[in-house]
């Protein structure tokens, strides 16, 4: 089984690719929904938050709001926040690939905002950026979240930009204003393809 770590500013077009390797047999390991799941179902990853963030756990409920308030302004409480989660979410996620497996899957994403940074990246064979022009990306936040101009460039800005992730990554599927949805997702389906017949 292809393991691809694909990653990638936001509103660059992770979807559209990931869809892409669904349609080709392929299944998506979504890192954040592992993380928010291991909050709730992870006793002992809720203990090691509750030790180090006292005060944001309610039984098995995390106040996000109230981490975020700690964490944002501050990179050591970021820092140990991330080596925490990290642990878990790469067990969870090494299971999740074994599962895949088991099942026949010819591929499986691990689809990462923070793949690099993480280590995620090492469970996989190769790795994807998806980018696309700032403007664009502005464009497509605002559409899909509803949100201001300025609050979209606040996200925008706030992330790596696509030269980072272009330079780190083995392959790159960048999103252009002449792409449609359509010749995006084709673009995408041949390189998966290449992929796993190598």
């Amino acid at each position: 089984m292809k393991i691809i770590g694909i990653t990638g500013p936001t509103g660059a077009g992770k979807t559209t690719a990931l869809n892409a390797l669904t349609s080709l047999g392929g299944c998506i390991i979504d890192a954040d929904a592992v993380y928010h799941e291991l909050t709730v179902s992870s006793a002992p990853m809720r203990e090691e938050i509750s030790a180090r963030f006292p005060g944001v756990y309610e039984g098995t409920t995390l106040h996000r709001k109230k981490l975020g308030a700690i964490v944002f302004q501050d990179e050591k409480a970021l820092a140990d926040l991330d080596e925490i989660i990290q642990k878990y979410v790469t067990q969870a996620t090494r299971e999740k690939l074994t599962q895949a497996e088991a099942e026949g899957r010819p591929a499986a994403a691990i689809d990462a905002i923070k793949l690099l940074e993480s280590g995620l990246s090492d469970l996989c064979h190769c790795t994807l950026a998806v980018t696309a022009p700032d403007e664009l990306r502005v464009k497509r936040i605002m559409a899909r979240d509803g949100i201001s101009e300025e609050y979209a460039w606040m996200r925008v800005n706030a992330q790596h930009n696509s030269a980072w992730f272009q330079e780190r990554c083995d392959y790159n599927l960048h999103n252009t204003e002449a792409d449609t949805v359509e010749t995006f997702a084709e673009r995408a389906r041949a390189l998966f393809r290449t992929l796993l017949e190598e």
